[in-house]
């Protein structure tokens, strides 16, 4: 699951909101491709106030710097992989397609439709839904919608596990691009989740972690596939590395904050810290 921690492969540009309290947006994604041996660059579309109990304020960025992030990154850095989260209005949605049409042609593009924030602020304007599918969905090599967000692209209710394969491929008829449906907003003790790419439906389950602090699952999730897309893997092997790496963050959650706190992005890197044993390290004695 881990990759090699020394050696950074993969450059992946992030192109979504800042997250003032370091668990979702930008910051998760950075986490998320750093532990996983990628290179992070950014494009920030939004600042936004928050913390584990919800977001208290939101400040766009205009969508011509959006642009420009985008393309002096690209110019220059590269990427292999394009991730996209917290688009916030129409306007910054044709900036960001028209960058792609102009620099980033021919990138891997993993879209997370980030429409509502998990403490149940809005990150979407209803009326950028239409630039949303219109210009960014029909794009994507993978779109990584959870199931609210499903329903509102889809128009449609999905009651149940049972039906979230028919979802996923309705999803991916109406996009053209692979669908990895998320299942964490049902009940039950099992979550389930759909990954359908045109050819193959693979299903996903896992017994739910009984833990409050999931905020920025989506982020980190979207950004350790373009992560593994980035570094030349198939797009299955990807996402089931992914899953790996967010089941564990989840679980070794720090506990922060008194809502819905962060995920342990940094559990690789602490694995890799222990295994390099106590005495391992050198030390020079200070000097006086």
């Amino acid at each position: 699951m881990t990759a090699d921690p020394v050696r950074v492969t993969g450059r992946v540009l992030i192109v979504a909101g800042s997250d003032s309290g370091g668990g979702a947006g930008i910051q998760a994604d950075i986490k998320s491709v750093a532990a996983l041996g990628g290179y992070a660059a950014t494009a920030v579309t939004a600042l936004t106030a928050q913390n584990t109990l919800g977001v208290s304020g939101i400040h766009p960025v205009p969508p011509a710097f959006i642009a420009e992030q985008m393309r002096v990154v690209l110019e220059d850095i590269g990427a292999d992989c394009i991730k996209t989260g917290m688009l916030h209005d129409a306007a910054v949605i044709d900036a960001v397609a028209e960058s792609l049409d102009r620099w980033g042609d021919g990138i891997p593009l993993v879209v997370d439709p980030v429409m509502i924030a998990q403490s149940g602020a809005s990150l979407l304007e209803r009326s950028a839904l239409s630039a949303l599918r219109e210009r960014l969905l029909g794009r994507a090599t993978l779109v990584t919608p959870n199931l609210p967000e499903a329903e509102v692209l889809l128009g449609e209710g999905i009651a149940d596990a049972a039906h979230m394969e028919g979802a996923a491929q309705r999803l991916h008829a109406l996009t053209g691009a692979a669908v990895l449906l998320k299942g964490g907003h049902l009940e039950g003790e099992e979550l389930v989740d759909v990954l359908h790419d045109g050819a193959e439906t693979l299903v996903f389950r896992h017994r739910r972690i009984p833990t409050p602090h999931t905020h920025g699952t989506g982020c980190s999730l979207a950004s350790a596939i373009a992560t593994g897309l980035a570094q030349g893997e198939e797009l299955a092997a990807a996402v089931v590395r992914a899953r790996l790496f967010l089941l564990e963050a989840i679980r070794t959650a720090p506990g922060l904050g008194s809502g819905s706190g962060p995920v342990n992005h940094a559990h690789t890197l602490c694995r890799a810290r222990l295994a390099s044993g106590p005495g391992k390290g050198t030390a020079t004695p200070a000097r006086e």
